[in-house]
């Protein structure tokens, strides 16, 4: 019964990023609201203030007054559509896919084992959502929509997200920083807190650009703007590119004909989804290898790479599943399970080992009181090929 118990605990390790994404996508709204309501609050205390401060010296009259005091109502007024129209479009689609989310959590630790039909059926919507990751993570955005609205779990996944992955990516292939800035700037607070470089390389990418194209003197303004602010963490980068001022592309040699390099686009998008996957809690590997691997691991023994110990009915002994295998360590099992090569069925003391009298080849009861049947009491080894009757053979004690 205890085998048959959820982990509970082991589950929600691969469950971080499902519950992250939409928090975040929340923040974003809060500070979006935050700006707004500083920004408008802002202008009404400054037209307050002004209107009390004239008010008290006696230089205001009546239609000034009323000026005001319309233009501070109106400004109010356009403020409150702009929540609404936040909350409406965003904050509260993305309040109802937090609340689905955590629900879709919560429900499995009233689960009460593995081998109930409610895990069953859990189990299978969180194997669609993995399938859909990896399709969004491989480009196959049109098949990921189709098998979310199939199984109508479009709330349980981030096609959204990886829709904006893939623009920004596509931008980047086309060489325009425009859209990953764009981004940066959205995330500037929490790419700083992790310490993410990925602004700088964007602007020195563009620097190096407007070097390529020869445009010097936009060059040397652009430096000043965008890259003096990282001078001190990124000293001998700026340095370095700074040269490019002075070789082009033809002339460039050594680390200036490698900032030249158009290699270097294909790093920045690399650059982009790594922040963007750490930003987002996403493993780098698609959830459908990292659980792959985890079962993988459980299994892989090294006999399973031995030819001549290969079981059919082994996951790792099968040459694709096997070479995926490689990746990962061997499993570590305080008791071993000893399992028969010719029925695949485990050996037990209802089912025990007999051991061949010559080769020691060890096969379970069942499988050669079959094969003794079939063959008037000879048992043969599929391996070695050594006969023998069936009362010849040796009970094998596991200790």
């Amino acid at each position: 019964m205890a085998t048959n118990t959820l982990n509970v605990d082991g589950i929600m390790l691969f469950e971080q990023p499902f519950a992250r994404v939409p928090y975040e996508n929340f923040r974003k709204v809060f500070r979006t609201s935050q700006k707004h309501i500083e920004k408008e609050l802002g202008a009404l205390q400054l037209s307050a203030s002004e209107l009390a401060r004239k008010a008290r010296m006696g230089t205001v009259n009546l239609e000034e007054a009323v000026k005001a005091i319309d233009a501070m109502m109106k400004r109010a007024e356009g403020l409150k559509r702009k929540l609404n129209e936040l909350q409406t479009n965003c904050g509260a689609p993305t309040l109802q896919v937090m609340r689905e989310r955590l629900e879709h959590l919560a429900s499995v630790e009233n689960i009460p084992s593995v081998s109930s039909p409610e895990f069953a059926r859990w189990a299978d919507t969180r194997l669609d959502r993995w399938l859909i990751d990896w399709t969004l993570r491989h480009g196959k955005e049109k098949t990921a929509r189709k098998i979310a609205a199939e199984k109508g779990i479009e709330t349980l996944v981030d096609i959204e997200l990886f829709s904006d992955i893939r623009r920004i990516e596509d931008a980047l292939g086309k060489q325009s920083c425009t859209e990953a800035l764009a981004w940066c700037s959205e995330n500037k607070a929490a790419l700083r807190k992790v310490k993410n470089p990925l602004e700088f390389e964007l602007r020195l990418q563009e620097f190096i650009e407007l070097a390529r194209a020869r445009s010097l003197m936009e060059a040397i303004v652009y430096q000043k703007k965008h890259l003096i602010q990282w001078q001190e963490s990124h000293a001998a980068q700026i340095n370095q590119a700074s040269a490019l001022l002075a070789y082009t592309p033809t002339s460039a040699f050594g680390p200036y004909k490698r900032l030249y390099d158009p290699s270097r686009w294909l790093t920045l998008v690399q650059s982009f989804r790594v922040a963007i996957y750490n930003l987002s809690t996403f493993p780098t590997e698609p959830l459908l290898h990292l659980a792959m691997y985890a079962g993988l691991a459980s299994l892989k023994l090294p006999s399973c790479y031995d030819h001549e110990t290969a079981n059919v009915d082994c996951p790792i002994c099968d040459p694709h599943l096997g070479e995926l295998a490689k990746e990962v360590p061997f499993s570590h099992h305080a008791n071993s399970t000893i399992v028969c090569r010719i029925t695949g069925r485990i050996m037990d003391e209802d089912n025990s080992p007999m051991a061949f009298p010559v080769s020691g080849s060890v096969y379970s009861r069942e499988a050669l009181e079959d094969m003794a049947a079939k063959n008037d009491g000879i048992v043969t080894c599929p391996r070695t090929k050594e006969s023998c009757q069936f009362g010849e053979l040796r009970k094998v004690y596991i200790s």
